[in-house]
């Protein structure tokens, strides 16, 4: 699990998965930043990691403030899903 910086809004949501860096991951949650003031273009501050880390990310069984920490544009990443499946 690791904290993911993205410069700019690639239109993701909560439950997305990305690949960057030849690296795929799944979008636990997401915070934007910027939007009233802050810098020129909207930051998402991204909790990103495999699936099978899904469980210990829900129980908060991690220490956000020693995750590594990734800076990546938006147009360094593919979308592979934009946000969660929710349909039944």
């Amino acid at each position: 699990m690791k904290q993911l910086i993205i410069y700019g809004d690639p239109g993701i949501r909560a439950g997305a998965i990305i690949e960057y860096d030849d690296e795929e991951v799944v979008c636990f949650g997401i915070n934007r930043n910027g939007e009233w003031n802050g810098p020129e273009e909207v930051q998402l501050w991204c909790t990103v990691g495999e699936e099978s880390e899904y469980e210990a990310y829900e129980r908060r069984d991690y220490i956000p403030h020693f995750l590594e920490v990734d800076h990546v544009g938006a147009e360094e990443v593919d979308v592979l899903r934009a946000k969660a499946d929710l349909t039944l």
